[in-house]
């Protein structure tokens, strides 16, 4: 049995041995779209909260569907999906990020995507590849996210900066610009170790040309372009432009604001956020894309939309995702959470399309890449982490470093 399965069985196992159950739907023949018929649709964080309003303009428009939108944690939101599918009780629409997509194909919990009425043209490239797993795509792609390098341009002025950095040696040439020049504390905040420091890697090692797994699903993290990565991420740390220890829950907006910190690597949300909480800012900061090493590649985020194998109302379910992911939804979508929208057609009209910031995001989703679906990644990535701290703290070189994680994550997929 593939690793992937022999994980998601577990994990099921361990939810009906302690009597775990959820809400939803059960299996059976699916009634006809415009049915009387409830849709039960399971939704997490901020856009669990919003789809609610969503879901009611779309009865009164299909008064014979209810929809019934359920908000869920992301901190519980794995636990009740695996509970779920234990009792074969899974919601007829879940949103599912691309991290579990690969453990509840394996164990068949997941409707095929009718590629009749989706079309992977239509999305972005990296948001439909974080839905397909063995070649079959099982989510439809509701909205994408990406890491860019946010950067003080008033602060670039004083340091002789004329234009964003656009390779590796721009970034760190500006990185030391800033802190001789315009005197900034450090060059680039960049994560040194801890949880998800990999997430902050990814820029690095994607844009060497390397992977953690290729796509033949081996190991990759001792290839030669991850170890380049490794040594140029390293280097920040020792030549003093990254703080080499930051507090749980650092939020770098407030050091950006004070010009402690000038460069930063986020996603879209920041923008909203510096609007908002730091207006004093507007007109003094701006976003480039990821600095060329071998290219210039970012990591791919964002949500999918599945249905339940088991789901009584597939057609009404693929009926009120094509809402959810045309263009008018998608566009509907943006104004409501800020959610980068999957549906390249969104950007072509309106602020997607006249905003130059946004349009950098556009530009770096085009060539984005997603992580492997594989059931066992948290604990793959959680040996990255490792290794990065132990290069960011000087506790071993680039080369030693990834031979570690290499013979690490070896073990985990092959």
């Amino acid at each position: 049995m593939h690793r992937a399965a022999r994980t998601a069985t577990v994990a099921i196992a361990l939810a009906t041995a302690f009597g775990i159950t959820a809400c939803g739907t059960s299996g059976g023949e699916s009634v006809a779209a415009d049915a009387k018929q409830t849709l039960t649709v399971w939704a997490m964080g901020a856009e669990g909260e919003k789809l609610g309003d969503v879901a009611k303009e779309y009865t009164e428009a299909n008064p014979n569907v209810t929809v019934k939108v359920t908000p869920v944690g992301w901190d519980v939101a794995h636990q009740k999906l695996v509970a779920a599918a234990a009792a074969g009780n899974l919601p007829d629409i879940a949103q599912m990020g691309g991290t579990y997509m690969g453990e509840f194909a394996a164990i068949d919990a997941l409707e095929p995507v009718d590629t009749e009425m989706f079309d992977r043209k239509d999305f972005f490239p990296a948001g439909w590849d974080q839905g397909v797993v063995d070649g079959k795509a099982y989510g439809v792609p509701w909205y994408v996210d990406t890491r860019v390098l946010y950067y003080r341009t008033d602060l670039a002025k004083q340091a002789g900066i004329d234009e964003a950095p656009a390779t590796w040696a721009e970034l760190r040439s500006a990185a030391a610009a800033y802190q001789d020049e315009a005197g900034t504390k450090w060059g680039l905040s960049i994560q040194p170790s801890g949880l998800d420091t990999v997430q902050s890697f990814y820029p690095f090692l994607y844009s060497a040309g390397g992977e953690i797994v290729g796509e033949d699903g081996k190991a990759a993290i001792g290839s030669p372009a991850a170890v380049k990565a490794f040594e140029e991420y390293g280097a920040y740390f020792d030549e003093g432009l990254a703080k080499k220890s930051v507090q749980p829950g650092y939020d770098v907006t407030k050091d950006f604001n004070t010009g402690d910190v000038p460069m930063f690597f986020s996603g879209p949300w920041i923008m909203s956020m510096l609007k908002t909480q730091y207006p004093d800012l507007d007109g003094k900061w701006a976003v480039a894309p990821v600095p060329t090493g071998e290219q210039s590649v970012s990591m791919a985020g964002g949500s999918s939309l599945v249905i339940s194998k088991d789901s009584d109302n597939k057609p009404a379910a693929k009926e009120f995702i094509k809402h959810l992911t045309d263009t008018k939804g998608q566009e509907d979508w943006f104004e409501r959470t800020s959610d980068l929208p999957a549906a390249t057609a969104a950007w072509e009209s309106g602020a997607l399309a006249e905003d130059p910031n946004l349009q950098v995001f556009r530009k770096q989703m085009e060539t984005a890449k997603t992580s492997p679906p594989l059931a066992e990644w948290s604990e793959i990535t959680s040996k990255v982490d490792t290794a990065i701290e132990s290069v960011t703290q000087g506790k071993a070189s680039a080369e030693d470093a990834a031979k570690k994680a290499q013979s690490e994550v070896e073990s985990l997929v092959e």
